[in-house]
């Protein structure tokens, strides 16, 4: 969605994106360069109705590449709306020569995650003054071998009925919990027909590929 903003307000933020600890093999740190304001130069000039409009007055046709006017320009991909399940797909290939290849580097990803500092400062289901904008991980998929071949586990907490979130999700409605710290439940490791208990610090170890986030602030 391009929407036009005031310039004092366009590229700001909930919360402060200079904060945080932006440590590289982390989640913070991709979500950073994610969202990271990008300049628009040479060829990737933004077509400017305004300025052709300018240039070749108001009745001229615009569709004629000819005469448009491109301009320099900003860009920032922020959130507008914080969803109540939060999904982070994470890229785990890279391009090498002709091949893809798998991408094993261990990515760090926090049980409660501040969702703030990518968040647009008029994000439109949080509630006006708070600068924080939370969730608690409830699920992870893992992906065991190479690009060719190999194996899928997951891990799921299970946990209580979330009251909040289903307010979220039903009716729209902004949550109004004042959880700040990971919905309890007991972590467990699933493959195929397997399940085992585990613990949050092996959940957090793993090989993560989706990351599944339930909403608490």
């Amino acid at each position: 969605e391009v929407v036009t903003e005031d310039p004092e307000t366009a590229f700001c933020t909930l919360a402060d994106r200079e904060d945080l600890n932006l440590e590289e093999g982390s989640i913070h740190h991709c979500l950073y360069q994610f969202t990271r304001n990008e300049k628009l130069s040479e060829t990737n000039k933004l077509l400017c109705d305004v300025c052709t409009r300018r240039h070749c007055g108001p009745k001229k046709n615009l569709k004629s590449e000819k005469k448009c006017v491109y301009t320099n320009a900003k860009k920032q991909m922020l959130i507008s709306l914080a969803p109540p399940i939060l999904t982070l797909h994470l890229k785990r290939f890279q391009q090498a020569g002709f091949n893809l290849r798998k991408v094993n580097r261990h990515i760090k990803f926090p049980e409660v995650l501040d969702l703030a500092p990518f968040c647009s400062v008029k994000c439109k289901n949080v509630a006006e003054g708070n600068t924080k904008v939370l969730y608690s991980l409830y699920g992870v998929v893992e992906h065991n071998g190479t690009m060719r071949s190999g194996h899928y586990t997951a891990y799921a907490k299970m946990r209580n009925m979330n009251n909040h979130l289903s307010d979220l999700v039903l009716r729209g409605e902004s949550t109004q919990a004042l959880e700040t710290e990971p919905v309890k439940g007991q972590w467990f490791h699933i493959s195929d027909t397997h399940v085992q208990a585990v613990s949050a610090s092996k959940v957090l170890s793993s090989q993560a590929y989706l990351l599944f986030y339930e909403r608490l602030l």
